[in-house]
């Protein structure tokens, strides 16, 4: 079996290495050019990009077609193959996948709606890939996808609304009025929908990510062993930050630092940070 995502997943090289992932890159225009994100554009570049040109980039999804050559060539292999996608709340990749998968009948492919992106996205796309080595079969993989989702949560701040406001990616009117306050949300998508939720506020930066833990306690009640992966576009001094308060409340293991993915960075700006968060339990040791 193998597993195929989108770059809705954040997980750096070396977590995904040796692994049966295969990733169909969303797009991202700007400034009337389009980019690949992770291939034709890599995060350090893109980030740089927004802050030079000032421009609001823009995202589209693969198309049927990308998907249904992925899928193609790898049932050339192995027709058996687990599709596991960006939030369906926050964007329609999972339906063109869909659509693409009809086109091949000659595999056998599975879906499963991460309601999520980022880190925690890429937990479970990393968890699938371990599990495949370990010998674990499709319906016991897909019965722990089950357990983890609801035990994760990723959640994140920014200093500027103004992406989220041009992305629609949350109402205008509580973008606008954030704008004006100045307050520093918490952000992240929520359960049964899959789409933003707000979580949290402060009225500056350092305030806001000292509140992750409590929100985070609130969403993940009892862990015991807290799976922690911190994030930014270009924002290293709030990562720090945003790492002391979250030791000082929980047993965090720490996975290696990420830099946001250039397709979801897009609509949060260069100075957004937050983290993926997760009970280590649901994970199975597969770490």
């Amino acid at each position: 079996m193998q597993i195929v995502t989108d770059s809705g997943a954040d997980l750096v090289p070396e977590q995904m290495e040796g692994l049966p992932i295969y990733k169909v890159p969303l797009n991202i225009v700007l400034q009337g050019k389009t980019y690949a994100s992770g291939i034709d554009l890599q995060p350090a570049e893109f980030y740089a990009l927004l802050e030079e040109t000032g421009a609001f980039p823009t995202t589209s999804m693969p198309s049927a077609g990308e998907f249904a050559d992925t899928y193609r060539r790898l049932a050339q292999n192995d027709p058996d193959i687990l599709s596991i996608h960006i939030s369906s709340g926050l964007s329609g990749t999972l339906n063109t996948a869909r659509a693409g998968a009809a086109m091949v009948p000659e595999a056998n492919i599975t879906f499963f709606d991460s309601m999520t992106l980022s880190c925690p996205l890429g937990w479970m796309v990393q968890f699938a890939g371990k599990a495949i080595q370990a010998g674990w079969d499709k319906e016991s993989i897909l019965a722990q996808l089950e357990k983890i989702r609801p035990r994760t949560q990723g959640l994140f701040t920014l200093n500027t609304m103004k992406y989220l406001l041009h992305g629609g990616r949350i109402s205008h009117i509580k973008s606008l009025v954030a704008t004006v306050l100045n307050i520093k949300p918490i952000i992240g998508p929520e359960k049964v929908t899959g789409a933003y939720a707000p979580y949290g506020q402060g009225m500056t930066l350092k305030r806001t990510l000292h509140h992750f833990p409590e929100v985070i306690a609130h969403l993940i009640p009892d862990m015991k062993h807290t799976r922690v992966q911190l994030l930014h576009g270009q924002n290293p001094e709030a990562v720090e930050i945003l790492r002391e308060a979250m030791s000082a409340r929980f047993d965090c293991h720490f996975d290696p630092v990420a830099v946001i993915a250039p397709v979801l960075g897009a609509h949060t700006g260069p100075t957004v940070v937050g983290l993926g968060v997760g009970d280590m339990d649901v994970f199975a040791g597969l770490v």
